[in-house]
């Protein structure tokens, strides 16, 4: 399907939501962003999304650079502390005088869809429809150019999808633990976790499915190593037990049971092994950062991303104890990278 990006963007939408943000995002504070997706939006696949409104969420301070972030299918537009959401799902890289400093940027994140709401479907969504929705909210806040996108995981994905289809929009790229397809293994491990979620659901059991899904996908998160070094290999009492390293796994399920429901999580899963972008087609200039351990997205998939891209600004290669979750355990190498990354941005 071609896209014509200069149907997402009605003007009266436009006119109506760039009218109250300076009112309602003054100084260096957080505020949520529901913008109406247009009636005629369609996804690549031509499906409807169920839901009328994609929702942007601003931080930091009024006026400065734009820099958007994006993460995992986890994340979403709750980046930074806030009172009702707890620490943010990137606090240690977005935050006052941070790496990502709320006091020299404007820091957007959003919601990806479809929305986690009870008795919708799966649909067939793409990282290109992902960045389609947020040229809509760039849209609605005047069309500001983005001085940086900052991506990790399937955020990382969309940034470069973002990039192919709007390089006038972004002035560069900042691509975490990402690269420019899915690799068949990890294809594999989401194929069983999604196979798992239908068969809860087929089993009247969707929360339990969830559960489940979440204890195989945090072991392909983290590596060998560090499973090695934080857990014992005591059998338990009797056959069925649980061994120590599965009762870790058992509760991160358990906390995770409501997060999401079983559409929305196998419509992001399949969105990620359906990521495709052309590296040479992207002109934006980027830091890209992949980590040695990490399992989903193998250190020979960023290289060949690295070799790839006509603009390729830098590109950071690092060990770690933490596999893919590397972006989010490794504090002070990735805050590193985003300060050079970002301090030439104009004030």
């Amino acid at each position: 399907m071609a896209f014509d990006t200069q149907t997402l963007s009605p003007e009266p939408l436009r006119r109506d939501v760039a009218a109250r943000v300076p009112r309602i995002a003054r100084g260096n504070i957080a505020v949520d962003l529901p913008v109406e997706i247009p009636a005629d939006f369609r996804l690549q696949s031509g499906e409807r999304l169920a839901q009328r409104r994609i929702i942007g969420r601003l931080h930091g301070r009024e006026g400065a650079p734009l820099v958007v972030v994006a993460g995992g299918i986890s994340a979403g537009r709750f980046v930074h502390r806030t009172e009702t959401n707890g620490l943010g799902w990137w606090s240690g890289a977005v935050s006052i005088r941070g790496p990502i400093d709320l006091n020299r940027f404007q820091v957007l994140a959003f919601d990806y869809a479809p929305e986690a709401a009870p008795g919708t479907r799966p649909v067939t969504i793409t990282t290109h429809d992902q960045a389609r929705l947020l040229a809509i909210i760039l849209d609605a806040l005047g069309d500001p150019i983005v001085s940086a996108f900052v991506g990790c995981s399937y955020g990382g994905m969309i940034g470069l999808a973002f990039a192919e289809l709007f390089p006038e929009r972004v002035e560069q790229l900042v691509v975490v633990s990402a690269a420019h397809r899915a690799h068949p293994q990890a294809t594999a491990w989401r194929g069983i976790q999604r196979r798992i979620l239908q068969l809860a659901e087929a089993a009247g059991r969707p929360e339990d499915g969830v559960a489940l899904a979440r204890e195989l996908a945090m072991t392909t998160y983290r590596t060998s190593e560090e499973l090695g070094e934080r857990f014992e290999t005591h059998a338990p009492a009797r056959v069925g037990g649980a061994y120590p390293v599965c009762d870790y796994l058992t509760a991160r399920g358990r906390a995770y049971r409501n997060h999401t429901t079983p559409a929305r999580w196998l419509s992001l899963s399949d969105s990620i092994d359906r990521h495709q972008v052309t590296p040479e087609a992207i002109v934006t200039p980027t830091t890209l950062v992949g980590f040695t351990s990490d399992r989903l997205v193998p250190i020979e998939d960023v290289r060949e991303l690295a070799a790839r891209l006509p603009t390729l600004f830098r590109f950071v290669e690092a060990p770690s104890l933490y596999g893919h979750d590397a972006f989010l355990k490794e504090d002070e190498a990735v805050g590193t990278i985003l300060r050079a990354a970002l301090k030439e941005i104009a004030q």
